[in-house]
């Protein structure tokens, strides 16, 4: 029966695996969330011809929605600000998974008249949609004030919509980077029975990708750079380098070659 210490020593190999495929994903990665995020809101401000659209998505420790892109002339002062997953209109509309549409939403007892004087705009009218990964709730898309009209049609909610599944796609996407420190923390904490903070998971992270080459003109990062490059191969040339790859990779590991 393995002991405490071999069961640690097995998690932190694992940790460092985990840590090192992450810190090559990000740096493949780069901005890409942000840049499709803020695309989508800049789209839907431009469509709806409205005030300000914005996403707030939905992080954990504390639970709360962080408004992480806006668009629109009265969109930048969102940016950065969060709120609690229930409160307000955006809380709403996560907390229930419901889309909404209100044309008069100082009538509403849901807004939160308080939060939108800090982001420095208080709209007339809002209509929001949930950010659906397959059946749960990870954020929202919301639209204020359409120039043209004071209400917004089934049209335009289904269109949000549309646009609220691709902003649910790119967050799905970069979901695993996001949630690293979170997921580590609850594996070490049901083995060794401890809590752990940001701090400690901080610290066995940095342990554990302590040999990664951090010299962004090193060898190492600047094929990781070219590598993100290849996104317009086609599924052939892709495989073509991935053996490539995979053959130089073993010829690395053998006895000998590592100094």
């Amino acid at each position: 029966m393995a002991s405490d210490h071999d069961e640690l020593t097995a998690a932190f190999h694992l940790l460092r695996e985990a840590a090192r495929r992450s810190a090559v994903a990000r740096q493949l990665q780069g901005d890409v969330e942000q840049a499709l995020l803020r695309s989508i809101v800049e789209a839907t401000a431009t469509l709806f011809d409205a005030e300000a659209a914005s996403i707030a998505i939905f992080e954990r420790e504390p639970d709360r929605l962080e408004f992480r892109v806006a668009a629109g002339a009265q969109g930048a002062g969102a940016v950065g600000l969060s709120v609690p997953p229930s409160q307000g209109i955006v809380g709403y509309v996560f907390s229930t998974g419901q889309a909404l549409a209100l044309s008069d939403v100082l009538a509403d007892p849901r807004f939160d008249r308080r939060t939108a004087e800090r982001t420095g705009y208080v709209p007339r009218s809002i209509a929001a949609v949930p950010l659906i990964d397959g059946q749960h709730p990870v954020g929202v898309l919301q639209v204020l004030d359409k120039r043209g009209s004071a209400t917004f049609s089934l049209r335009d909610m289904e269109l949000l919509g549309a646009f609220a599944a691709q902003a649910a796609a790119a967050i799905n996407a970069t979901r695993v980077q996001r949630d690293t420190s979170r997921l580590l923390r609850e594996v070490f904490r049901e083995l060794g029975d401890v809590e752990l903070d940001e701090a400690a998971v901080e610290s066995l992270v940095s342990a554990a990708t302590a040999d990664l080459d951090r010299d962004e003109e090193a060898p190492f990062w600047r094929l990781v750079d070219q590598v993100s490059q290849l996104n317009g191969m086609t599924d052939r040339e892709l495989t073509l380098v991935s053996d490539i790859l995979e053959v130089v990779g073993r010829h690395a590991t053998r006895p000998g070659r590592r100094g």
